[in-house]
């Protein structure tokens, strides 16, 4: 692998940093003292800050030469609301808290490129350093971009990166068009009318209509939609009753759609909210119908995706960069894509050999309270941001 001297050689310092934002873990919009610790990371190296987009967010300004031309990086930086079962040196501090996904290493890898970039401007022009709060669910990135991230940042094209367990540390997974699913939430009330359980013929129960309604959903999967277009709906929660012998007023369902287009979904909540509507009715119940959109699909544009892969392909070479599988996770840079061209790549994460044994499952998988990312990667993905950036904004020179 090419991996530049300057970020080996950082790489314990940038770790250790890693560790103190693990062990301090924030939530979306309270990551404070994490924009705290990386805006003082940047001052100390001469880079320049901007505060306060997306309330907590950080963004380091590297200009060099006289170009105009400019390429955003960026990074997200808040915890998970959830126990950490670690017991290493640098556990969470903070009950309830956890930096179960990685973004305590996002942001060291982007630190340590900053770091890099503070002594070696290789490149004419301006890199945008963007340290982004709120992702896990928050819209950060929507955010960010509200408060003027682009406007004030004018930038041709902007590029993430996400940790990826399960695969072997050296290997990268990019590819053109949607990669990550839209996420989105539905609540469904079923509105009967309650009576003795021994006596049904009195009321109306909304029970059997929720059970035909789960049934129901997955016809919209299986006939209504193209067979080759992807969509999930997954009712995950139903709550009716509170005693044997009673048929309950209400039942409320609840659940998560997925899909990798907007027109997919605009057919599934249509379908979803029809057949919901038109159940309730057939049994004389009412229906309260809510469907809430959160993040659109991620979705990479086709050049700079190649783009990207040419980078990783001259760092750790054409084998070890693979097509990226897409997920049916969602991820709110996607709103970054939608006003900016870009690319949404993977860096293998390793199979877990490299955190505390003894519990959790399997490699080290994400949103996992045994979850820790592998330090081995902050030279790796700092070397993929540094010569990223080098060659976007090369690009087109004569």
């Amino acid at each position: 692998m090419n991996i530049l001297d300057s970020v080996v050689t950082q790489a314990a310092s940038i770790a250790a940093v890693r560790r103190d934002i693990h062990a301090h873990p924030e939530l979306c919009f309270e990551e404070n003292r994490t924009a705290d610790v990386i805006a003082a990371k940047l001052t100390e190296w001469g880079i320049p800050i901007h505060r306060g987009l997306g309330k907590t967010g950080v963004v380091g300004i590297v200009k060099n030469g006289t170009s105009d031309r400019a390429v955003g990086l960026r990074a997200d930086m808040d915890a998970l609301p959830m126990q950490e079962f670690n017991t290493f040196g640098h556990a969470s501090k903070h009950a309830g808290k956890m930096h179960a996904c990685g973004h305590d290493g996002h942001v060291a890898m982007l630190l340590a490129a900053g770091q890099h970039f503070a002594k070696n401007r290789n490149f004419d022009g301006t890199v945008y350093l963007i340290f982004q709060p709120a992702e896990e669910g928050g819209g950060g990135a929507r955010e960010m971009i509200e408060d003027g991230l682009f406007t004030q940042f004018p930038m041709e094209a902007v590029f993430g990166m996400h940790n990826w367990p399960g695969t072997q540390v050296g290997k990268f997974a990019v590819s053109g068009g949607p990669v990550m699913a839209s996420s989105n939430e539905f609540k469904i009330t079923i509105r009967g009318k309650g009576s003795h359980a021994a006596l049904p013929h009195n009321g109306i129960d909304p029970v059997p209509i929720a059970c035909e309604m789960v049934q129901a959903f997955q016809t919209i999967i299986s006939r209504n939609k193209k067979p080759i277009d992807a969509g999930v709906i997954s009712v995950t929660m139903i709550h009716a009753g509170e005693a044997t012998n009673v048929v309950p007023d209400s039942c409320e369902l609840q659940g998560t759609v997925r899909t990798f287009t907007i027109e997919v979904l605009d057919l599934i909540e249509r379908r979803m909210k029809q057949i919901s509507e038109h159940l309730c009715a057939a049994h004389d119940a009412q229906c309260e119908f809510e469907f809430v959109r959160n993040y659109p699909p991620t979705i990479n544009s086709m050049a700079e995706a190649e783009f990207a892969r040419g980078v990783m392909a001259s760092i750790v070479g054409e084998g070890n960069v693979e097509q990226q599988e897409p997920t049916m996770g969602a991820e709110d840079f996607a709103y970054m894509l939608q006003a900016k061209p870009g690319a949404y790549c993977f860096i293998a994460n390793g199979d877990g050999a490299h955190r505390e044994m003894g519990h959790g499952g399997g490699p080290c998988m994400l949103h996992n309270p045994s979850y820790d990312f592998n330090d081995e990667l902050i030279p790796l993905g700092a070397t993929y941001w540094v010569r990223l950036a080098e060659a976007w904004l090369a690009k087109g020179k004569a």
